[in-house]
Parts: C-alpha cells; structure tokens; sequence
C-alpha cells in the first residue's frame, strides 16, 4: 500500500480501465482492478505487475454491489480513489436479479449504490470519485416511470439514457459532499476503440470496421488518469476528455434529476 492510498477501478481488466490502470501503476501508483472474470482478472493484474491486485466484483444486481463494497472496505482503509468506468452496452431487454434493465443498473444504480455503500470511507480518506462518462448521454432522455425497467428500452439509444440518468447525479452527489473533503467528477474520453456494444451478425461486422478509425484504449486511459492524479478544485464537473466542459440542458433537469435520486434511494434502501 503507498501513502497515496489504492485507486479503484471497476471494469479495469481490459479497454480504458487497464489502460488507465497502465499509467497510473507507470506513475508509482497502487491499483486495485474490479472485474467480473478471475482468469481474466489475474492476467490483467499480472501484467501490470505488483502494484496491482484483483478485486473479483459483479456490478450486475445489489447483492453484487453490496458484496463488492464489503469487500473494498475490508481490504482498502486508505481508498483514495475510485473510478467507475464499468459499463455495458445491450442488443435487448433483459431484467436483473432485482428487477432493473440491465444496463440502467450496471451503468447507473451500481455506482450510485457503490458511491452510498463507500461513502463513509470516501469522508474518511477525502477519497476522490471519477465517473467515466459518455458524450452520447445527450441523445439520452429518461423516463422515470420506463426506463429503469427498459419499457422504452432501444438497442441505441438505452445506452444513452443510462449514462444520461448516471450524469444527473453528479451535482446532487457535489452538494452532499462539498464539506466533507470528497470531490466527484466525470468525463468523456473521447470515441475509444474497445469491446462495448460489440455485436453479432451484419451490424456487429459493421460496427467493427467503424471501430477501426477510432482511438485505442491509451487514448482513453490518459485522460481518466490524469483527472486521478490532477484532482480538480472543484467538484461536480464534467469533462470532455481534458476540457472541462457546462453539462448539456438536458443533463440539468433538477426535479428530474431529484425524482431519479429518490427513485433509486427507496428501491436500493439507501439514505
């Protein structure tokens, strides 16, 4: 452990979570990779070597969560960041163990569950929160009463609507902390070539030749480390990639943004 304290990073065995993994270890950094797959979360781990360790964490459904931050708070005192860069990307419906469409769970219901699970650890440490977002929230329009069940789920835009759901949080997650010494902030990386949304069939061949002309994982990576390392002054801010960047309208709808907080906080039975 260095005085710095461990970085958390969920979906950090492949894509933008090793890259950024590869440059925050390169730095002197001590990284914990939350992934699903053991096999595949031990060759991550391996390879960057020993200032990582693995965290095997499913962010599919509460009881996941609820494992995973056990397991955090036991193993990590000094937990000084913690990056949410997990994410899914669905071709259908499919309902979780709770109820929830998958991917409004996993990209949105697990990290606000994650950061109220952690949150007493993050007051301890002054833990910094960065959230890996997605330029395409501005496509996304939530339907409190549809969307976390995917009643209007579309393979497209779903995507979208979750990450957008996940962004309004951020203000509402700034004022609560904003004395307490813990800073949240997101960002996009930029159009990064990795496995999410990868399908099969004729859009799936499509979808890869597209993906040919996009940056690699490294592109993504830097900026995520940087907004670990350089903490911003301020809380609550969005980025594109290094800019920092006034969330688009859509994103600042605070009743809905308040309904979507209470909606989650009543179902997932935290404060």
């Amino acid at each position: 452990m260095t005085e710095q304290g461990v970085v958390v990073i969920t979906g950090g065995n492949r894509g933008i979570g090793l890259a950024t993994a590869e440059i925050l270890v390169a730095g002197g950094a001590k990284v914990a990779l939350v992934a699903r797959s053991r096999e595949q979360g031990e060759a991550a781990a391996a390879r960057l070597g020993e200032n990582a360790e693995l965290v095997v964490g499913d962010l599919a459904d509460r009881a996941g969560v609820a494992a995973l931050a056990g397991e955090l708070k036991e193993r990590f005192p000094d937990l000084r960041t913690l990056v949410h860069n997990a994410g899914i990307w669905p071709s259908e419906r499919v309902l979780n163990a709770d109820g929830f469409e998958q991917a409004f769970f996993t990209n949105h219901l697990a990290p606000f569950l994650l950061n109220h699970l952690l949150e007493d650890r993050f007051r301890a440490c002054g833990s910094t929160v960065v959230q890996v977002s997605a330029g395409l929230y501005v496509k996304g329009r939530v339907d409190p009463d549809r969307t976390p069940t995917g009643r209007d789920f579309h393979a497209i835009r779903t995507y979208a609507d979750t990450k957008l759901a996940n962004l309004m949080m951020l203000p509402l997650f700034a004022e609560r902390w904003k004395d307490a010494g813990v800073t949240v902030n997101a960002l996009h990386p930029g159009v990064i070539r990795t496995g999410l949304g990868d399908r099969r069939g004729p859009v799936g061949l499509l979808l890869k030749l597209v993906k040919r002309t996009w940056q690699p994982p490294e592109a993504g990576g830097r900026p995520v480390a940087r907004l670990v390392t350089d903490v911003p002054a301020t809380s609550g801010a969005y980025f594109e990639v290094d800019e920092e960047t006034p969330l688009a309208p859509v994103a600042l709808d605070d009743s809905l943004a308040r309904r979507l907080w209470a909606d989650a906080s009543a179902a997932l039975d935290v404060a």
